[in-house]
């Protein structure tokens, strides 16, 4: 389970990269309650989602002509040294370790499967204000061709510890920080065929059915339908308007 005590290898915060920042603040507003504040005109259009003045989210252009995606950040005392590891274990180090102002430092990586994610070392901005309430992040989830292959990448990176739970027909591995403080912090599944190797952040809402009836209203476009599991609760996926994927979730225990 996510909480804002963040430890080496948790998730620590989530922005989204798109084609039009306007059009995703409206969107998102729309469907998840949340306002846009700009970090100001030095941040080149970057700005937080927030939920009664907590953040819960971040927005900004996309600037390297990459299509609309979340990315999943992953805390690290520091991003230097698990950038080397990312490379020592296999994946790549897109982006190498930079300050962003004075909130802290942050590298782009993409695993050995070919999943991009960042890390984020905590200078002024530790992370998200909220998780796991309606409104925030409440699960990420690893798409890869081989889920197994998974395990040693970020096992050697995070320190990560795994279990495997009987999900139908097949096995959903179960990822949690080395500490066990957040045991459950998300979930490894088998990449689709034809499809790109990707983390999906889940959002907490109150009623699961109803937020993807508004977000087709709002333009979004739903990949898979409503599904319930038991002890989970309801989830789907779907995209916002520009493509960005995401899924959304009404947990059984919320």
């Amino acid at each position: 389970m996510l909480t804002t005590d963040f430890v080496p290898g948790a998730p620590n915060w989530i922005d989204i990269s798109t084609t039009d920042v306007e059009a995703a603040a409206v969107f998102y507003g729309s469907l998840l309650g949340w306002e846009f504040r700009s970090a100001g005109p030095e941040a080149g259009g970057y700005g937080f989602f927030q939920l009664d003045g907590k953040t819960v989210a971040a927005l900004g252009p996309t600037d390297d002509g990459r299509a609309p995606a979340w990315t999943v950040y992953f805390m690290t005392p520091d991003a230097e040294a698990t950038g080397k590891a990312v490379e020592q274990a296999g994946g790549t180090l897109r982006v190498p370790a930079f300050d962003v102002f004075g909130a802290g430092r942050m590298a782009s990586c993409a695993d050995n499967g070919g999943a991009g994610f960042s890390v984020w070392q905590p200078g002024g901005t530790v992370g998200l204000d909220l998780v796991t309430v309606p409104g925030s992040l409440a699960w990420v989830e690893l798409y890869v061709p081989v889920p197994d292959d998974a395990r040693p990448f970020y096992r050697d990176v995070f320190g990560w510890t795994f279990e495997d739970m009987p999900f139908g027909e097949m096995t959903y591995i179960v990822a949690s920080t080395a500490d066990a403080q957040h045991p459950g912090l998300g979930g490894i599944m088998p990449l689709q065929p034809g499809d790109t190797p990707h983390w999906l952040p889940y959002f907490e809402v109150t009623d699961c059915d109803a937020t993807l009836a508004r977000a087709e209203e709002l333009g979004g476009r739903v990949l898979s339908p409503v599904m319930g599991a038991e002890g989970v609760g309801r989830f789907a996926e779907l995209t916002d308007p520009q493509g960005a994927r995401f899924a959304v979730i009404t947990s059984a225990d919320a």
